[in-house]
This record gives C-alpha cells, sequence and structure tokens, in this order.
C-alpha cells in the first residue's frame, strides 16, 4: 500500500501551506536550540521529511484520479534535483522510481536501493559503455537521436533488448520564461526535433524497423512554462504514438515517458499549480493519455522537492551601503548558484529568524542578504522587505529542496553544508509537536577540501621538471 499523506497534511491547499510553514519555523528553532547550527555551524539545509512524504502521496493521487483502473503509472523522481541517497531512499519508499541522466546519477538510485525496473535513463550524450550497462541491468532508456539509435544497433547486434527502450522527441512547442529550461524549442539539443523536414517520417520508419522500440519520450520544460503549453507538447506526443502504432499494425508503443516539468511558486508557501490541477489539464487536453492503453512514466523532479526543504544560514555581520541595509550570511552563490547568477528567474523568499530560531519581529526594513562569497553579486535577495536582520541572527532561504544545497558550488572553497532531514512527533498534552533531526549529508570539512584540491599530487607539477 502507498503512503498516505499525515492526518495534518490532508486538509485544503491554504491550510496545507500555512501548516507547513508552521512546522518549518519549529524545525528552525528546534535545529538551533539541539545545536545543528551555531556560530560554528553557520548553515545547513533542513528537509521536511513528512513534506515530502506527503507531496509523494498527493502525486500519485494525482495521476489515480485520472487514469483508467490498473494503467500502470512510474512516478521518476529526477535524481538532478536532489542527488541525495537518504532522499531518493525515502522516495522510493514512498512508491517512486528515479530518472537519471549520467553514471553518477544512476549510482546514486543504485545504492539508494531502488530497483533498475523502476529507473529511466535520459542522456543527450551517452557513452557506448553507459548504454551497455543500462541494457545490463534492465533500466529503460530512451535514444536521443538517430546517431545514439544507430549506437544501440551496433551494441545489440541483432539482438532484442531486455530493457525498455523509447526514443525522445522535441515537438518544437515553443519555450517558457526561462530560455536555458525550455526543451522544446525550435533549436532545443534534445531529441528528434519532430517538426524539422523529414524527422517524422525517420521517427515512423525508426520504429517500423525496431520492433523493440516499444516507448515514446518526450519533456518540453521545467521552470518558467506554461502548463498549456507543456499540454500541447504531450498531445504532439500522443498523436505521435497513435500513428506508429496504427502503421504497425500492433500496439509497438505499449508506454508514453510524459516527463516532468511542473513549475514550482517561489512566491508563497502554496503549492501552486499542483500535481492534481496539471493532470487533470492533461486528462481535458489529451484524454487519450489516461484511458488504459498506454502505461505512463513522469519525470518530476522541482516541484516533489522543493518546498520541502530550507537554507538556515547564521547572520554574521550587519552592514550599510547607499543607506541600504546589508545583512551578511553563510548562504550565497554556493548554495544558490542559479539565483545569484539570475536573480530574475530564481528568485527566493528570505525569512528572518532571531538568534534562538525564532520568528524575527521588529521594525520591517527594506534589506539586501548577502553571501560569503568574494563577489559583488553574491546575494540571496536584493531590496526584499522583511524584519531587520541583526548579527547572530538567522535568514532562512524558502523552497530549496530542489536545485540548491544538493548542488554545491565551490566558490572560494566554501565547504558543502551539512543537509538534515526532520520529523515531527506528537509532544504531551499542551506541548508543541517534537522535532526529530537526522543526517542525510555532513558538512564538508577543509580537510576534505584540501583532499580535493590535489593534495596528494602535491608536487606533481614541480616535479616534471626532474623528468
Amino acid at each position: 500500500m502507498r503512503p498516505q499523506p499525515p492526518p495534518g497534511q490532508r486538509r485544503c491547499r491554504g491550510e496545507r501551506a500555512a501548516a507547513r510553514a508552521a512546522r518549518r519555523d519549529r524545525a528552525v528553532r528546534a535545529a538551533v536550540a539541539q545545536g545543528l547550527v551555531g556560530p560554528d555551524e553557520p548553515i545547513a539545509g533542513l528537509l521536511d521529511v513528512d513534506g515530502i512524504r506527503a507531496t509523494a502521496a498527493f502525486l500519485h493521487a494525482a495521476f489515480d484520479a485520472v487514469t483508467a483502473p490498473g494503467t500502470p503509472v512510474l512516478h521518476a523522481f529526477a535524481v538532478k534535483a536532489t542527488p541525495l541517497v537518504p532522499v531518493l531512499r525515502l522516495l522510493a519508499e514512498a512508491g517512486l522510481g528515479a530518472e537519471v541522466a549520467s553514471p553518477g546519477e544512476l549510482a546514486l538510485a543504485t545504492a539508494a536501493g531502488i530497483p533498475p525496473e523502476r529507473i529511466v535513463l535520459d542522456s543527450p550524450a551517452k557513452t557506448p559503455a553507459e548504454i551497455r550497462e543500462a541494457l545490463r541491468l534492465g533500466v529503460a532508456l530512451n535514444a536521443d537521436n538517430p546517431q545514439e539509435l544507430e549506437r544501440l544497433d551496433a551494441i545489440l547486434d541483432g539482438a532484442t533488448p531486455s530493457s525498455p527502450v523509447g526514443v525522445r522527441v522535441n515537438p518544437q512547442v515553443g519555450g517558457g520564461s526561462i530560455g536555458a529550461l525550455s526543451t522544446a524549442t525550435p533549436t532545443s539539443k534534445f531529441g528528434v526535433a519532430l517538426r524539422d523536414p523529414g524527422a517524422r517520417d525517420w521517427v515512423l520508419g525508426a520504429y517500423a524497423a525496431r520492433p523493440w522500440l516499444t516507448r515514446l519520450h518526450a519533456h518540453s520544460g521545467s521552470q518558467g512554462m506554461p502548463l498549456e503549453l507543456l499540454a500541447e507538447g504531450l498531445g504532439s506526443l500522443y498523436d505521435l504514438a497513435e500513428e506508429i502504432n496504427e502503421a504497425a499494425g500492433r500496439k509497438q508503443i505499449d508506454t508514453l515517458d510524459i516527463g516532468g516539468g511542473l513549475p514550482v511558486n517561489f512566491h508563497s508557501d502554496a503549492d501552486d499549480p499542483s500535481h492534481a490541477a496539471y493532470a487533470a489539464l492533461l486528462k481535458k487536453t489529451v484524454p487519450g493519455l489516461f484511458d488504459g492503453r498506454y502505461g505512463l512514466v513522469t519525470e518530476f523532479g522541482r516541484s516533489v522537492l522543493a518546498k520541502h526543504g530550507t537554507v538556515l544560514a547564521r547572520v554574521e555581520y550587519t552592514k550599510s551601503a547607499g543607506e541600504r541595509p546589508i545583512a551578511v550570511t553563510h548562504a550565497g552563490v554556493q548554495v544558490a548558484t542559479r539565483t545569484v547568477y539570475n536573480p530574475e528567474s530564481w528568485p527566493l523568499r528570505i525569512a528572518a529568524f532571531d538568534a534562538e530560531g525564532r520568528p524575527r519581529t521588529g521594525d520591517t526594513v527594506v534589506q539586501d542578504v548577502a553571501g560569503p562569497a568574494c563577489f559583488a553579486g553574491d546575494l540571496l535577495a536584493t531590496g526584499q522587505t522583511m524584519p531587520r536582520l541583526h548579527p547572530g541572527d538567522w535568514a532562512a532561504a524558502l523552497d530549496t529542496g530542489a536545485y540548491y544545497f544538493a548542488h554545491h558550488y565551490a566558490y572560494n572553497s566554501l565547504p558543502r553544508p551539512a543537509v538534515h532531514g526532520w520529523t515531527e512527533r506528537p509532544g504531551a498534552a499542551g506541548e508543541e509537536p517534537e522535532v526529530r533531526f537526522a543526517t542525510v549529508r555532513p558538512a564538508q570539512t577543509v580537510a576534505e577540501i584540501v583532499a580535493e584540491g590535489g593534495e596528494a599530487h602535491r608536487d606533481g607539477l614541480t616535479g616534471l621538471a626532474d623528468l
């Protein structure tokens, strides 16, 4: 039986958002009280385990509500979003698989105990060794282009693969507000460009020549993509599958991989849009996806984890420049790379907490929240209106459970922060719930930074003169 949302999560979306914020406040206070953060541990990532389980359950329910009974549906979490083994293990126990795009991500999914039949390999640059390993394990894979399909032919040498294999197509429906994340533009690097001259005929011929091609894949984009455009891309995918099966005179394609891409709301605690709203839109616009004739694979990542992560950073100093207050913290480009380099597309909400981890109150001012890196643009937030931060306070970067503290950028050799998962247990009568923590990843040490910097080969370059 799939895990169900915790009782406190079974409520309307507005109530869930308020409850999430209240739980987060208690977790921050507990992290400070229990010494997970402090003067010597000035930054950490926090993950809401109960929230993650609830979102996994809501995702299952969203697609169960629109698919015909008995339809096989695999929700393969996009490992790139949060490549941490304990997180993947938690999601696996909640009924999710894994979508991987490199040997490293495949190894992480395997280490988490996810069985090969619940893993999908997508990458535009698979090596022969990667393809052979996927076939050996029985991992599903989607060929990105004609050359990769020819490489598969050579590796198989006439044999039928034991892995499910498909082709990724680009429906070329256009892009969203973030060009770098729009993968269905006319010139996207991903998949077979379906509207290019001769491309559709090539796809039809590729499937006619290879009866073992049983899947079809499309992923049109993620953050910044309108849901209607995502649905349009999947409509093209469905139409192509119908055409392939009609030409084959049989059900050659039995599974459609519809990707992920659900955007996340970074402006409030609300899950907007929700997985349920997206599934309902797809049901309305592409009803044939859900009538039971096709198995489905999804590849959601950010929308599963983002809302359940917080980067907690100590305010080391406060100052003023140009009459604007600046809080200098220990979280910046090393954990929020996209936000620092492209703040218009990736704004973050910052919540203020006092030195004991309680929500900061008092005068509200327009201030900048800066990181520790040595360049002027290292800012988590610019001109954000919030209670004035003081030295020793805590700045919490919200909605950072995906693509933030798990994607370290080693500017200035800043260490990777510790990541802790947390959950709540009911307290005694009249008392607040008890917050319990578990380590997801320990903080990187200075010794580990030095080792990673080539310490073992210290004399390697100077020794060249002696050769």
